[in-house]
């Protein structure tokens, strides 16, 4: 927990335009419903900066929005100082853990990074977060469907072991 007693949570796609800030909304609204937004802190980011200042993908929004969630962040790529300000920074798949990893100046940062699929339970079939960039309406639907699980998974997890509560 930081100084603020703020749990900071830092989610990492690629360009930080479809699984990431998706995962943000997500995980921003359920933190909201469950009475918890002054205690947690919620952002994303993407490995790679071609689309830094850049609003999610329009498709993400356009299905995003019946679920509830606006999604406004600003894209911005992953910066060192985020592995000394967030508690929990979590990939969307393999290669963004792998890649998380390598910037992870110690140990410690290293245990920080964790991958979103590990918290998918109602889908078996799947270990990571697919990136729906190159996909149909399918892709980005399914995507909402593996945060919504992995995210109501994860912050259970994230209050538990840490003792948060309203």
């Amino acid at each position: 927990m930081s100084e603020t007693g703020k749990y900071n949570v830092l989610f990492i796609c690629l360009g930080n335009i479809c699984r990431s800030p998706a995962a943000q909304a997500v995980m921003q609204a359920m933190v909201d419903e469950r009475g918890l937004t002054d205690r947690f802190y919620i952002d994303s980011a993407g490995i790679g900066g071609w689309h830094i200042g850049d609003l999610p993908d329009k498709r993400m929004r356009v299905h995003a929005r019946p679920r509830g969630y606006e999604l406004t962040h600003r894209a911005r790529k992953v910066r060192s100082a985020d592995f000394e300000d967030f508690d929990l920074i979590v990939g969307m798949d393999a290669s963004n853990v792998d890649d998380l990893c390598n910037l992870a100046m110690t140990l410690e940062q290293q245990d920080k990074v964790v991958m979103m699929g590990d918290y998918i339970r109602r889908y078996p079939n799947y270990d990571h977060v697919p990136d729906p960039y190159y996909e149909g309406s399918e892709g980005f639907e399914l995507v909402l469907d593996l945060l919504e699980d992995a995210c109501d998974n994860l912050l259970d997890r994230i209050i538990e072991q840490n003792n948060i509560v309203k």
